[in-house]
């Protein structure tokens, strides 16, 4: 029973932080990323390990040098979203009325067709959604300065990290398991990260080309889409290629266009989300399906779309954690894929 109470005000907790949480957890998953990027620089730009105190202050330039490297490379990304798909938004929001009338001249053709009745009530309200999506959009807006004050100050703050730890865990078997297990999350998390989104950039870029290969509108709006809900599971890929699917159904009058829109689109979800990303992200995430899409729902019903985002990050900590003690390996293994979990400090 006291389980269960605790269960229910933590539930509570977090619904009531969201406020907070969400920007604090947007925050981290920048920073993760940005040290995630950084680390790849330093993998692949030739530097040996410091072995004296002049290599010790190459090393902390070299590792400046990275890390401005990956703002840099994030900041491309934030310039280029800003000044090629933004003015897209903004056209396309201006034809929201145009579009909801086609649609409805659409429903009336279905109907025709198929003998089935459609009425106004039946088909989606695009203005309203976007509307929805604006105002969550500029939700998050409103949230940015706290978020890159969040990320600011654990800039700041990460060099001292250690000298923390060590004042936290002092004593020594202790502060290793706690070592074992955030170098294993920070590990694996910055894999995953950086994986996710080369993988989200690459099919976004390519999703981009097809589309204006075949000529549909606001191919870049698509392409974004595309990225953005590929950090979500399963249903980011239904919604990344469901809405320019119906937006050329809408808007064509054949369909040559929506048949070319779906076998791209759906050919790159399945290349990239289910033959490559696992290959690349297998050793990372052992996770069940089932267990994803459950943690998926969790937090969607708990913090709506932003819960979606973080939902596989969250689900990665948990199974981590949950693999280093006795009392909830069993946990562990439930979320697992195939029973395999990470072996405890010391094992």
């Amino acid at each position: 029973m006291n389980g269960i109470i605790l269960f229910a005000g933590a539930l509570l907790f977090l619904w009531l932080g969201r406020s907070i949480f969400i920007p604090l957890l947007a925050a981290v998953f920048l920073w993760y990323l940005i040290n995630a990027i950084a680390s790849y620089y330093r993998k692949i730009m030739p530097y040996n390990a410091p072995h004296n105190q002049h290599e010790r202050r190459v090393g902390i330039v070299f590792n400046w040098v990275s890390s401005g490297l990956a703002l840099v490379t994030l900041g491309g990304l934030i310039y280029l979203f800003i000044t090629q798909v933004r003015p897209m938004f903004a056209e396309l929001m201006a034809a929201l009325p145009e579009i909801q009338q086609k649609m409805m001249t659409f429903a009336d053709f279905l109907s025709g067709r198929l003998g089935v009745s459609f009425d106004a009530g039946m088909m989606p309200n695009v203005t309203k959604i976007a509307t929805n999506v604006g105002a969550s959009a500029f939700g998050i807006a409103t949230a940015i300065g706290m978020i890159f004050v969040y990320m600011l100050f654990m800039f700041v703050e990460q060099s001292t990290f250690n000298k923390k730890f060590a004042a936290l865990f002092p004593n020594k078997s202790r502060s290793k398991k706690m070592r074992f297990i955030l170098g294993s999350i920070d590990e694996n998390m910055k894999k995953y990260l950086f994986m996710k989104t080369l993988i989200s950039g690459v099919t976004g870029v390519l999703s981009f080309f097809w589309l204006q290969a075949i000529g549909l509108q606001f191919a870049g709006v698509w392409a974004f889409i595309v990225f953005v809900t590929s950090y979500i599971p399963t249903i980011g890929a239904i919604v990344a290629c469901s809405l320019p699917i119906l937006y050329s159904l809408v808007i064509t009058d054949s369909l040559h266009q929506p048949l070319l829109v779906a076998v791209g689109l759906i050919g790159l979800q399945i290349l990239f989300g289910n033959i490559i990303e696992p290959k690349l992200t297998g050793k990372t995430l052992n996770l069940s399906t089932l267990a994803i899409l459950i943690n998926l729902v969790f937090w969607g019903m708990l913090w709506g779309i932003a819960g979606m985002f973080f939902s596989v990050p969250l689900l990665v900590a948990t199974f981590i954690i949950t693999a280093q003690f006795d009392s909830t390996r069993w946990i562990a293994v439930l979320l697992s894929a195939d029973g395999k979990i990470p072996a405890k400090s010391g094992e």
